[in-house]
């Protein structure tokens, strides 16, 4: 991954989705011959001269402040992702470092204290993973739930390679492609902090070629944080699941994020995960009964 090349296209990107009216500026008619602002009235709205502002979208950004960044964040309308992704970008560029000298380790495990915890959460799912999104952990009932993707026998488990390039994360995820859609800016995000994780480089190489959807959606250099939102997914043994999930960094094992799914209590849901959750416990080889649907679940197909 070139840090200049990313640094042009994601300033390139963002600025061809603000429509004139979305910045403030006033539309004299008149053909347009790029979607979106031009440089120049980025300069202008980020309070910098229009050549300052070309070096910096063709990946110069030799001596750039804070304060540059945040008028070129604010001119563009980053979001908190975004302007995240943005000083990243600026920060490789300007330290030239040389891959060796800036590789990152990725744990790949955790420690027996914070594993001793998650195990001891038995009444949510909970999955451990690396920024590349490898599974470096569950507990009991994580495992359960997301079973189809550890059927996936290649070494790490990863997300984005199950999502992709797995048949039935399409059958599992009910929404598919909303969730690709989330996976890749993940990873766009990732890729700005750790501009020169090898295996990051190896894995977006071969979702790449393998993917015709990952690929156009890695080109449009969205980026999100990972932080909390909803699942809907169709378990193969309990059925549908409508969870919710949290994320945190964990301090004991830096560079891993912890997420912890939950379900509405009372609702069918609910019902589903504590059976999957009695299931795992238990250790039973038979499928749980499942559980019979509400009124208002009635209209959704299983798929």
């Amino acid at each position: 991954m070139d840090t200049h090349d990313d640094l042009n296209e994601f300033l390139t990107s963002r600025r061809a989705k603000l429509s004139l009216a979305q910045a403030g500026l006033p539309d004299y008619g008149g053909r347009r011959r790029v979607p979106g602002l031009r440089r120049e009235e980025v300069a202008l709205l980020a309070g910098m001269s229009a050549e300052y502002y070309k070096r910096l979208e063709r990946g110069n950004a030799t001596g750039v402040s804070e304060a540059v960044i945040d008028g070129v964040s604010r001119a563009l309308q980053l979001d908190e992702a975004e302007h995240a992704h943005l000083y990243d970008l600026i920060r490789t560029a300007n330290a030239g470092a040389h891959p060796s000298r800036r590789r990152t380790a990725r744990k790949t495990q955790l420690t027996a204290g914070m594993q001793q915890t998650i195990d001891a959460m038995s009444t949510v799912p909970v999955f451990v993973q690396n920024g590349r999104l490898d599974a470096v952990a569950t507990n009991h009932l994580g495992q359960a739930l997301f079973s189809e993707m550890f059927d996936d026998s290649r070494p790490p488990v990863n997300a984005a390679r199950f999502m992709f390039l797995n048949p039935k994360a399409q059958t599992f995820y009910l929404d598919w492609e909303g969730n690709a859609r989330q996976i890749v800016a993940v990873l766009r995000a990732e890729a700005g902090r750790s501009p020169y994780d090898r295996q990051l480089s190896d894995l977006v190489g071969e979702l790449s070629t393998r993917s015709d959807l990952f690929r156009k959606l890695w080109g449009a250099h969205d980026v999100r944080e990972h932080r909390t939102g909803t699942k809907k997914i169709h378990h193969p043994v309990v059925g549908a699941l409508d969870l919710t999930f949290q994320s945190m960094d964990l301090v004991s094992d830096r560079g891993l994020q912890m997420l912890v799914f939950s379900a509405e209590p009372g609702s069918a849901s609910h019902d589903r995960l504590q059976l999957l959750a009695s299931w795992t416990h238990t250790g039973s080889s038979s499928e749980p009964r499942e559980v019979p649907r509400t009124s208002s679940e009635s209209h959704v197909q299983d798929m």
